[in-house]
């Protein structure tokens, strides 16, 4: 038996877990919108820029896009300062 939930509910909400599970949903929903609007990125040429890594190793493509997460970093940092 785990006790009365309402307890457990009070524990999280006092000891600041709140604030986590806050951004997991935050985290969650960006990756979410990120997969959505990825073949949309790939049509403007993000993906391929000089910088991002593509190769081929024990039989598995492994993508590291550097230069557009740099870029993407940049765009979202000057539309923060902004909003």
């Amino acid at each position: 038996m785990l006790g009365n939930p309402w307890v457990l509910c009070k524990a999280i909400e006092h000891t600041g877990y709140r604030h986590m599970f806050r951004w997991l949903i935050v985290v969650f929903l960006a990756l979410l919108l990120i997969q959505g609007i990825t073949p949309w990125l790939e049509k403007l040429g993000f993906g391929r820029l000089p910088g991002d890594l593509r190769f081929r190793l024990f039989g598995r493509e492994i993508f590291l896009p550097l230069t557009t997460t740099i870029i993407l970093s940049m765009v979202c940092a000057g539309l923060s300062r902004l909003f």
